[in-house]
């Protein structure tokens, strides 16, 4: 855990890491959220707090009287917005500051592709 962030979110964004990860396919059952609490050793209530984040945005349902379950599309839909978050956090300033020092496009390419091997 992060002291520097709220607990809850960083919870929020672990179970959001495992399902674009693949680890928490759609339709599994996810940890409870006082697994979660025991296991992070942090009160029930702020696990769920870190849970029902997720579910407000349709990443996850509870199926009543059993659980909370990653919903049908939550992969693709936190995929595409990381992607979105990827392009405003990285690429907009990346591209910017390519244009204040002249690199061209086809050389900020060149140079991402060298980068890479």
């Amino acid at each position: 855990m992060d002291d520097s962030r709220p607990i809850f979110l960083q919870i929020a964004e672990q179970l959001e890491d495992d399902i674009v990860a693949g680890r928490l396919p759609e339709e599994t059952q996810v940890p409870s959220t006082n697994e979660l609490a025991a296991y992070l050793r942090i009160n029930p209530a702020t696990a769920g707090k870190g849970v029902n984040l997720l579910v407000d945005q349709g990443i996850l349902y509870k199926k009543r009287g059993i659980g909370m379950f990653v919903a049908d599309g939550a992969r693709a839909r936190l995929v595409a917005q990381r992607r979105d978050r990827f392009r405003e956090q990285y690429l907009a300033p990346l591209l910017t500051e390519a244009e204040r020092l002249g690199i061209t496009p086809a050389q900020l390419a060149a140079m991402i592709e060298e980068a890479g091997r």
